[in-house]
């Protein structure tokens, strides 16, 4: 079976990050998925959908 092409490549997920840091944004985390191609850039500190919310202890 042949490879498919990449959907996410390195290039991209660079401009990506250079992009957020020219908004003044500091990446802390960056989420790829591949095979729709998406990219997310969590600011550093920012909370993501993983993380519990702690009023659900409430």
């Amino acid at each position: 079976m042949p490879r498919q092409p990449a959907t996410v490549k390195q290039s991209d997920v660079t401009r990506i990050i250079k992009g957020a840091q020219a908004a003044g944004i500091v990446a802390g985390r960056i989420e790829a998925d591949l095979k729709t191609g998406r990219v997310v850039v969590y600011a550093e500190g920012q909370a993501s959908a993983d993380d519990p919310n702690p009023w659900d202890r409430l």
